[in-house]
């Protein structure tokens, strides 16, 4: 049974995400990081080398070996410009592990998020599961990228800088790091709240984002409503928790850059002090000093970059968390171990089918049998269990094991995908993609602009009476029908997805209301092509119109979840029952509309 998240579920927030998983991440291309690792240790060796020219080119010239000065200039410069390209080279390998990184999470995400079922929709809407696809993905991209190289190249410049100080003067080393432990806590504690505030920010960003969404696919509606000031604060209030929490995030790494800066500085000081004293006491030479102040700025410079480091760090773990939120999601339905292939007779049976949404049963004990061929209408009041059933032949609710069997297989020990292939499903709201007609009818086909593709489109089209409207129109079968069929009317959608469902070819054909939004004329053309598709497959057609299930050679009625009838049309409207009602009542309702 689907039971959605509880409130306390959705609002709890996931455990910073440890750094091992997050570099198993990249043990695929190990390879091009070692490479890349490599290439930063030789950056910093070259860097690292410049500082001891100078010492040589600062004591040969109080000496006045003006030469000497010039031999070291010139190795200055060599190292230099070899350094740069090391760096760059070392850059282009990182970074782009990042954007493999990032490409296989994008491929993983679009995977795990097809197999995920309506539970986990509810829980997450589409504005914030786009957040985190794109957002929250740029923020993982930039911790293996900048945040991963700058970390190991930090610690590098602090390994290779603290060896050459080391070997001067042990004893100016350590001025050098007396504030350095402050540093340290400043660091933990900037990390800390970098990591909270920026997942405060992220979700406060999903949040805009689907409130953007949720108004954008309901424009019609809000302007029919006349409810744009609403949508507009509504909107607000987002924006402005958006820009709360960004500056909240602004501001603790305002603070962070004075407060690293000034205590790296300190280092500084110290080392002018101590080290002007120890060359007027002729234990370091004037060139020892000046490059002992330039390792010293070389750590610096990483120092002052820490925190910013430590930020993006963080953020590409508080991002990371988000990511696997969907990653580790244990989707509804899945496939068992050794499932095999359906049938391809479309032979249908249901034995005591019962499905409850977060223990309320919307089906109860329903059983029956259906052969191969033959077509079923279920009809019922709206909120009889219709819908739950069709979308349960499929599996695209976990349907329980024993329950539903196709060409005597139990569907839940078959493969999805050829299942869903033989289970062909038509829902009550079609959803069409923002593209031509023809590629959202010749969905199942690699190249639908193929003559041979379009020809059997056109086809499909014509069984179920949309063809001359598609022709109508002034780009035909090329007409673009915007998102989710925005251009269309409510008939046209239906019949072009029923197109769709044809086309595919399936061995069971599931309809739920496919009639809901066409008028009567267009309803018998329908209903007349359903019958040539339906003479080679079992169809079964969810219905609220008597007129649709009459078709059918066998009816079931659905009150609460139970079959409270069953038989042909004709015997259930002699019967004195639910279905006998509902006949009596659509024949008035046709005859008052003919008057």
């Amino acid at each position: 049974m689907s039971r959605p998240p509880s409130e306390e579920s959705q609002n709890a927030e996931p455990a910073a995400v440890p750094f091992g998983p997050m570099l198993r991440r990249a043990a695929p291309y190990r390879a091009q990081l070692l490479q890349g690792l490599v290439l930063l240790l030789l950056t910093n060796a070259l860097d690292k080398s410049i500082p001891m020219l100078l010492k040589g080119a600062v004591d040969a010239l109080t000496v006045g070996q003006v030469t000497v000065v010039q031999g070291y200039a010139l190795g200055v410069v060599g190292l230099a410009a070899g350094m740069a390209l090391v760096r760059t080279y070392s850059r282009i390998r990182i970074f782009n592990v990042a954007r493999d990184i990032e490409f296989d999470l994008r491929d993983a995400l679009l995977a795990q998020l097809q197999k995920l079922g309506p539970a986990f929709f509810q829980r997450m809407p589409t504005g914030e599961t786009m957040s985190r696809a794109i957002n929250d993905l740029a923020q993982v991209r930039a911790f293996f990228g900048f945040g991963l190289l700058n970390l190991v190249n930090s610690t590098l410049a602090y390994a290779v800088a603290l060896t050459f100080m080391l070997g001067m003067s042990p004893a100016l080393t350590g001025w050098a790091l007396l504030p350095y432990p402050l540093l340290i806590a400043c660091g933990r504690w900037v990390g800390r709240v970098t990591y909270t505030k920026s997942r405060q920010s992220q979700e406060a960003l999903g949040e805009l984002s689907g409130r953007v969404q949720e108004t954008l696919s309901g424009i019609r509606l809000i302007r029919a409503y006349a409810a744009e000031r609403e949508q507009y604060r509504r909107f607000e209030q987002a924006n402005e928790e958006a820009l709360r929490t960004n500056m909240a995030l602004v501001v603790v790494r305002g603070l962070m850059w004075p407060l690293l800066i000034g205590v790296s500085s300190l280092g500084t000081l110290m080392v002018l002090w101590k080290g002007t004293q120890m060359v007027q006491g002729e234990l370091l030479s004037v060139g020892e000093l000046v490059a002992f102040v330039a390792y010293s700025e070389a750590l610096k410079w990483p120092t002052m970059g820490l925190g910013y480091i430590l930020a993006v760090v963080q953020r590409g773990r508080a991002s990371y968390a988000r990511v696997l939120e969907i990653l580790d999601a244990v989707p509804e339905v899945q496939e068992q171990a050794g499932a095999r292939p359906p049938g391809q007779e479309g032979a249908l049976r249901l034995d005591e089918l019962s499905y409850a949404y977060d223990g309320r049963k919307v089906l109860d004990g329903v059983s029956l049998e259906l052969e191969a061929g033959s077509s079923l209408a279920v009809v019922g009041r709206t909120g009889s269990g219709k819908s739950t059933l069709a979308a349960l032949l499929p599996r695209l609710l976990p349907t329980p094991p024993g329950t539903v069997f196709v060409d005597g297989d139990d569907i839940t020990e078959l493969q999805l995908r050829p299942l869903r292939r033989a289970v062909g499903f038509a829902q009550q709201d079609p959803f069409l993609f923002s593209d031509t007609i023809a590629h959202n009818i010749g969905y199942r086909f690699d190249d639908p602009d193929t003559p041979e593709a379009m020809a059997e489109i056109r086809d499909a089209a014509a069984q179920v009476a949309v063809l001359d409207e598609i022709e109508s129109l002034p780009d035909g079968m090329g007409t673009v029908v915007g998102e989710r069929g925005v251009q269309l009317s409510g008939g046209q959608k239906q019949r072009i997805a029923l197109a769709r469902a044809l086309l595919n070819r399936p061995r069971v054909l599931v309809m739920d209301d496919p009639l809901s939004a066409v008028d009567a004329k267009t309803e018998a053309k329908i209903l007349e092509a359903l019958e040539r598709a339906g003479r080679d497959r079992t169809v079964v057609l969810i219905t609220n119109r008597v007129a649709a299930a009459a078709r059918c050679e066998r009816v079931i009625v659905l009150d609460e979840g139970r079959v409270v009838q069953r038989g042909s049309h004709a015997e259930l409207v002699r019967a004195d029952g639910l279905y006998a009602r509902l006949a009596a009542r659509q024949r008035l309702e046709a005859e008052l509309r003919d008057l």
